[in-house]
């Protein structure tokens, strides 16, 4: 099976579980949903509450760690196999425009289109229209992750009253379409942040997209220019400059020239070299520095790599461990700025406000006790209710009797 077709059943299989996971519910909880309305957030069934987002920085941990990580062992895998912009590039240019409209061809993405004809104008509309509601669909979807669908449709009912939303959901559509449809492989080149960081987190063992120059030859000298490449003086050299994997390539570049900031690792160039060498190995592998030069298998485990995974179990075990000391009732006392009361029989009352807050899917009831016989309270003497997933104000006072 060649690296396309894997991409295309990774894309299929990330697509379907960003749609259905926020309608997946544990406990009558979302698996993930930051909601800022209902300030709360949902994991794997779990309820915290604004006050309970210790969670978080062991979640932010581990998402950092996890993309260092990833990128130091297998490249820029993310931006070639699992990135929405490159999935919806890969929908837009290779099935809307090519595979539907017939506006593109997916071995050579270096071709301008040809507008010129009314039909291909209209080819060109419908197939930006298609991706537009596209693009809108997906940031519901998104937006699912913040707000319950539930919310979502209902919301959408009654515009007016949730101008926000309606504006998020405006706004991130349009960027969307405007990704896709006008910036296109340029958002990868120039303005994502990812690909600048990525140097730094390359080693001579990175699993990344190479060119086996050992076995097809120089094609471009120190200074970059290209050296003609005669038949006769190609000795035993295998390249034949079919260009295939250029034309293929979405960010426009020859991979032949080495490493460039412009590589996405989507291996479409590996596939188009396989076509040609047939029984042969593709000059152009997945593989590391190292592992090519060594001629050795990628070397996965080492010091670098260790120490992710290192860091990953701990921020992850912490998460659990956060996770479980979660509290199902909150009670917040506070003083108010008045003095206590001296009576004449010699009593000292004081009075304090007490928030209690019900993150359970039951009503509570509670009652006040304090241990200290010294003590006794004055209010509330009677049971306290508290209706699921809701807050009270309750003014207690306590008496002094000595």
């Amino acid at each position: 099976m060649t690296y396309r077709k894997k991409r295309y059943l990774l894309y299929f299989f990330i697509t379907i579980v960003a749609i259905i996971l926020p309608f997946i519910k544990i406990n009558g909880n979302q698996i993930f949903l930051l909601s800022f309305d209902k300030k709360e957030l949902h994991l794997m069934g779990m309820l915290f509450n604004m006050q309970e987002l210790y969670v978080m920085p062991f979640l932010l941990i581990t998402l950092f760690v996890g993309i260092f990580f990833l990128t130091t062992l297998l490249g820029r895998f993310w931006c070639g196999w699992a990135c929405p912009q490159t999935i919806f590039r890969v929908i837009y240019r290779d099935l809307i425009e090519g595979k539907i409209f017939g506006l593109n061809k997916i071995a050579n993405k270096q071709n301008h289109q040809d507008l010129t004809t009314l039909n291909a104008k209209i080819k060109k509309f419908l197939a930006m229209s298609l991706a537009i509601v596209l693009c809108f669909s997906a940031s519901a979807v998104l937006l699912f992750y913040f707000v319950p669908p539930h919310d979502f449709f209902l919301y959408l009912q009654t515009p007016k009253d949730h101008l926000v939303l309606l504006g998020f959901w405006v706004c991130i559509g349009s960027f969307f379409s405007f990704d896709i449809l006008i910036l296109k492989e340029n958002f990868c080149v120039y303005v994502c942040p990812y690909c600048r960081v990525q140097s730094v987190l390359f080693d001579d063992d990175t699993q990344s997209v190479i060119y086996n120059e050992a076995r097809g030859g120089a094609i471009y000298d120190h200074s970059g220019a290209k050296i003609p490449l005669a038949p006769k003086k190609r000795g035993n050299f295998e390249c034949i400059d079919c260009e295939k994997c250029v034309k293929v390539c979405p960010t426009h570049i020859d991979i032949r020239k080495g490493m460039q900031l412009e590589c996405i690792n989507c291996l479409e160039c590996v596939d188009a070299c396989s076509s040609v060498m047939k029984e042969k190995k593709s000059l152009i592998v997945w593989s590391s520095t190292n592992a090519l030069s060594q001629h050795k298998k990628v070397r996965y485990l080492r010091p670098k790599t260790i120490g992710y995974i290192f860091i990953l179990c701990i921020a992850i075990l912490m998460a659990i461990f956060m996770g479980s000391k979660k509290d199902d009732i909150l009670l917040n006392i506070a003083r108010p700025s008045g003095l206590y009361t001296i009576h004449s029989d010699g009593s000292i009352t004081n009075e304090y406000m007490l928030l209690l807050q019900n993150f359970t899917k039951t009503t509570q009831a509670f009652k006040l006790e304090i241990l200290d016989p010294n003590f006794e309270i004055i209010r509330p003497t009677e049971k306290i209710e508290i209706k699921a997933r809701a807050k009270r104000r309750i003014v207690f006072i306590v008496r002094y009797i000595g």
